[in-house]
Order: C-alpha cells, then sequence, then structure tokens
C-alpha cells in the first residue's frame, strides 16, 4: 500500500488542502460543545437574552465555517482520489502494454481486466476514506480526551472503561472479517474469467449445447463470491449495533453520574452536556477508525495484486543503446534458432536456419504442431529466442527497439482481431496517416473492397466488438488490408488465408505478387495451393526445418513435403 502512495504525489497540494481543512473542521466541532455549555449554564440561568444571542451567532459562525470547510475537504479530497486512481490505471495499463506474451499467459487476460478496475476502485475507496479520516479521528479523539477530562476528571473515568471495550469488541469482530476480504478478490477473478469464457465463446456454449452446464459453472463462482460477501457483509452489520449498545451504555452511565453530580453542585448543566458531546465524538472517532480497519484487509488485499502486476518485469526489455531504426531493404535472417515455451521440456522449434530476401514470398508449411506460428512470433519478438540469433537487414532483432522493429512489419495474425469503430478506422490500424483512398486500395488488394462498398456507409459502416458482424472470411481481408496499409518491407501472413475460399485465395496472392513485389513476404499457410507459387517453402516437422526450396525442388528432395502434397492433392493435380 505504501507503495502506492507514490500516485498520490502529484496532487500533495490538494492534499494538503484537504489536511488543513480538516483541522479547521475539526477544531470547530470540538469548539461547539464548549459554547453550548456557555449559553447553558451563563445565558440561561441568568437570564441574558444579549449573551445568548453573541455565543448563538458565534456558535452559528463555527458552525458555517466548518461546513464550508468540510465540503472544499471533500471537493479537493475526491480529486486527488480520483487523480490517484487515473493515474494508477494508466501506470498499470502503460506497464501491462509492455508486457511480453510469457506474461500475459502467466498472469491471465481475466485478472489483469479485475486488477485494473476492481482492484484500482478498492484501493482509491481506501485512500479516499484515509484522506477524510486521518487528521480527523485521531484528532477528534485526543481533543475529545483532554476536552472532557477538563470539563470532569472524575466523571471521565467513564470514558477509561468505554473506549477500551469497544475497541476490544470492534477487534473481535474484525479478526473474523479480515480473511474473507482477502479471498474475496480473488473469488471476484473466478467470477470474471467465467463471465469472460462464456461470452467470448459463446458460439461454442451454443453449437455444444453446454448453455446448462456454463449457467452452473457461473452460478457457482456467482454463490461463491456472494457467500463470502454475505459472511463479510454480516460482521459488519453486526458491528454497528454493538458499538451503538456501547455507546448508549456509555451515555447512561454519564447522565446517571453526572445527575449525581449535579445534586451535589460539583457540576453544571451546561457541562454535562458537553461533556457527553465530547464523549460522542471520541466514540464517533473510535467508529471512524474501525470503518477504516474494516478497509484496510481488501485494499491491502487488492493494493498486493496491483503491486504483483507493477514488480512483473517482461521478460525482456529494449536495449539501453539500441541501434538506429533498420532502413534496409527487408531481409530476414535466422541463425541457429531454437526456441522453449515457458515450462517446455521440448523446443518448439530447433537449429531453424533460412534467410527470407526482399522481391521474394517465403511460405512456411508443416504439420500442426510443427512450429509455424511459433516462427512468426519469434520475428515479431513476441517472444525471446532462447539459443541463436534473428537478424533484421543484418541488425540482431535484440539490439533495437521493438516499436522500430514492428513498425517494419505489416502482420496478419492467424486470427483475425478488429477493433470497435468504421471500416476506415480499423484499415487506418495499420497507418493512422492513410487516406480513403489508400484504405480503400488496401482493401481491393486483399479482396475485401466489394463487401465493403456492400456495406450500409462503405468504409464509414460500424465494425461491432471483434468484428461479430462480419463473417470469418470478411474478417481476415479486412485485416490482411490493415497490414496492406502500411506500405512496409517485411509482410507476415501467419496462416490468414485459412479463411479464405480457393478462389479468393488465389486473387490475393495474385494481387500481392502485383503490388509487394519488392518486399520480403512470408506466409503461413496449411494448404499446398497457398505455398505452391511461393519462391522458397520452409518445411517444419516437430519444430525443426526438414526441407528448404521451391516446389520442385522439395518434391524431389523432401519426405515431409510429398506427404503433404500427396494429402491435399491428386495424383493429376501434382502431376
Amino acid at each position: 500500500m505504501t507503495k502506492l502512495t507514490a500516485f498520490l504525489r502529484p496532487y500533495r497540494a490538494f492534499v494538503t488542502v484537504v489536511v488543513v481543512l480538516t483541522f479547521v473542521q475539526t477544531l470547530s466541532s470540538l469548539y461547539l460543545p464548549n459554547l453550548m455549555s456557555n449559553i447553558v449554564d451563563t445565558g440561561i440561568i441568568r437570564g441574558d437574552q444579549g449573551y445568548i444571542l453573541r455565543e448563538g451567532g458565534l456558535m452559528l459562525a463555527v458552525t458555517v465555517l466548518g461546513g464550508i470547510a468540510s465540503v472544499i475537504a471533500r471537493f479537493y479530497g475526491a480529486k486527488a482520489t480520483a487523480g490517484f486512481g487515473q493515474l494508477l490505471r494508466s501506470r498499470i495499463f502503460d506497464h501491462v502494454e509492455h508486457f511480453t506474451l510469457k506474461e500475459f499467459d502467466q498472469i491471465g487476460t481475466s485478472t489483469l481486466i479485475v486488477r485494473s478496475t476492481n482492484d484500482v476502485m478498492q484501493v482509491q475507496q481506501f485512500v479516499n476514506m484515509l484522506l477524510s479520516m486521518m487528521v480527523m479521528a485521531p484528532l477528534t479523539a485526543i481533543g475529545g480526551i483532554v476536552l472532557a477530562v477538563r470539563t470532569d476528571a472524575p466523571l471521565s473515568l467513564v470514558i477509561v472503561v468505554v473506549v477500551p471495550t469497544m475497541g476490544l469488541a470492534i477487534w473481535l469482530l474484525m479478526r473474523q472479517g479480515f480473511a474473507l476480504f482477502r479471498s474475496i478478490q480473488k473469488k471476484v477473478d473466478r467470477l470474471n474469467l467465467v463471465l469472460r469464457e462464456n461470452l467470448t465463446g459463446v458460439r461454442v456454449v451454443r453449437a455444444f449445447g453446454r448453455v446448462s452446464y456454463e449457467a452452473d459453472r457461473f452460478d457457482q463462482a456467482n454463490l461463491d463470491l456472494t457467500d463470502t460477501s454475505v459472511r463479510v457483509f454480516q460482521i459488519m452489520a453486526t458491528l454497528m449495533p454493538v458499538v451503538f449498545l456501547i455507546m448508549n451504555l456509555a451515555m447512561i452511565a454519564i447522565v446517571w453520574f453526572g445527575a449525581d453530580q449535579i445534586n451535589a453542585g460539583q457540576l453544571q448543566l451546561g457541562n454535562l452536556m458537553a461533556f457527553i458531546q465530547y464523549v460522542m465524538q471520541i466514540m464517533f472517532a473510535v467508529m471512524m477508525v474501525s470503518m477504516m480497519l474494516f478497509m484496510i484487509p481488501r485494499a491491502q488485499a487488492s493494493a498486493v495484486r496491483i503491486q504483483e502486476v507493477l514488480d512483473l518485469e517482461p521478460e525482456f526489455r529494449d536495449p539501453e543503446s539500441p541501434k538506429a531504426s533498420l532502413p534496409g531493404p527487408g531481409t530476414v535472417e535466422f541463425r541457429h534458432v531454437t526456441f522453449y515455451y515457458p515450462g517446455g521440456e521440448e523446443p518448439a522449434l530447433q537449429d531453424i536456419s533460412f534467410t527470407a530476401k526482399p522481391g521474394q514470398t517465403t511460405a512456411i508449411i508443416g504439420g500442426t504442431g510443427a512450429g509455424k506460428s511459433t516462427l512468426v512470433s519469434l520475428i515479431m519478438r513476441f517472444y525471446e529466442v532462447g539459443e541463436g540469433s534473428i537478424l533484421v537487414d543484418g541488425v540482431d532483432i535484440r539490439e533495437i527497439r521493438q516499436q522500430d522493429l514492428r513498425q517494419k512489419f505489416g502482420y496478419v495474425p492467424s486470427k483475425a482481431v478488429l477493433f470497435t469503430g468504421s471500416v476506415l478506422d480499423n484499415i487506418r490500424y495499420g497507418d493512422p496517416d492513410a487516406s480513403a483512398g489508400a484504405a480503400m486500395h488496401a482493401a481491393e488488394i486483399a479482396q475485401a473492397s466489394e463487401f465493403v462498398l456492400d456495406m450500409e456507409g462503405g468504409l464509414d459502416a460500424e465494425i461491432s466488438q471483434g468484428g461479430v458482424n462480419l463473417s470469418g472470411g470478411q474478417r481476415q481481408r479486412l485485416a490482411m488490408a490493415r497490414a496492406l496499409a502500411r506500405k512496409t518491407e517485411i509482410y507476415l501472413f501467419d496462416d490468414s488465408f485459412s479463411a479464405l475460399d480457393f478462389k479468393t485465395d488465389a486473387l490475393v496472392r495474385a494481387a500481392l505478387r502485383r503490388e509487394l513485389h519488392g518486399a520480403t513476404v512470408m506466409i503461413v499457410a496449411q494448404r499446398v495451393s497457398t505455398v505452391m507459387d511461393a519462391d522458397q517453402i520452409l518445411v517444419l516437422d516437430d519444430g525443426r526445418l526438414v526441407g528448404v526450396g521451391s516446389h520442385r525442388e522439395l518434391m524431389a528432395t523432401c519426405d515431409v513435403y510429398r506427404e503433404i502434397v500427396s494429402s491435399q492433392l491428386t495424383p493429376e493435380e501434382i502431376a
């Protein structure tokens, strides 16, 4: 928690104002019982109307002053708290943006969402309460005790009994809630995970008739969170009656013993009323502290979870002295590259060496799990190479900033990801400065212009979240158009032709040959027809490069490639 309070530093001026004004508010509330005592003991008993009006006017002025101080303090406290939350969320988002895929796999997307929203909100609420009470509660308690003792020392013995009793009762109740508060956030994680899986996989859920099963999973996670929350709030609900019972018993004791002192002439009525107000203020200060203590376990748990994210360092970072941007034509070279996934016993890629040159199309083919997409991920430096090196234009990709490296690529992932917005917005994701004409040209190359023009609004047509209002092939073609809009030196197509029919596949590849004749094009594919015309074909088998060459050369020299071809093409097509 102490580390996170550093995010309040930009709002130190606001915090200072809150502290000063809260101090003023607290002093005014402590001064009011003394004025009331004077009015009762002096003005009313003596019947001095002028004195009553003067002291009453002073009471009104002190009350207004305290009210104004309270309003301004809450205003600036809210600004400081909101700013704290905004800075913390921005810091988390910025830090997560630098994560490699290893860190995403390690933490999980669902819990990252909860930690960036719900956990930040818990800490933010605690900071807001801290700013409200860090001055008021201790000052009210200390000031109330001093003034109560000054008013009547013998009667103050009631405080000696009541305050420890209240503190003990609060501690006994809170001890039961500490562990429950810590577990709530984990159960919020679980609920968010189940809900997210259900919503993102709704087609699979319905296709396999598992709606009731998913409903049971959600109910189980929901009821688990609900049961824990109910137990916590039952403890909190028990706290208030216990505290008020102790307060009321204290009032009875004060009135009982105070009445005896009044009858003996040792205490005035106004002083008794002031003493009661001081004791009430002391007890309310104890209650405020108890409310803060109730929030500490959950805020502490949230702070730890946030700090875990902030403390998690990416597997690799940009070099301290990066080389300049890559001005070359886009040559990609693998030199004896071996890569293990985290926790993997066998390498996903082993001793891979090849060169992809500008003006050539390099295709990558192989069976499922052969390492095709892994190879592309390493080029983009989504993961770090274990052994060997990858060079772009003769520079090791570990010696250049990741942003500069990725500016070199136009990347089409195997799963087309579109964002909420218009078609034009999604294509401009590749190049924010692209004109509408350039965007449409990129769509034409990707064979997407026809269905885009048929949509209401054309390039301004809205894309739903994830592109659910488009077919799989349409999403894939828009993803291609987004990459083509960048106009860069290297284009990576990671199994992005699988959602296209054979005719569209051929048209797209023909358009790519015309438009990207000077670029380095790398295509990961499952279909032989997609890679047959490539200048260079890489054949992967169980993470090893077992063949390199053209279609004709591989048919003569590579058994794995021949097996793939014979499984997809008839003897007549092969001939």
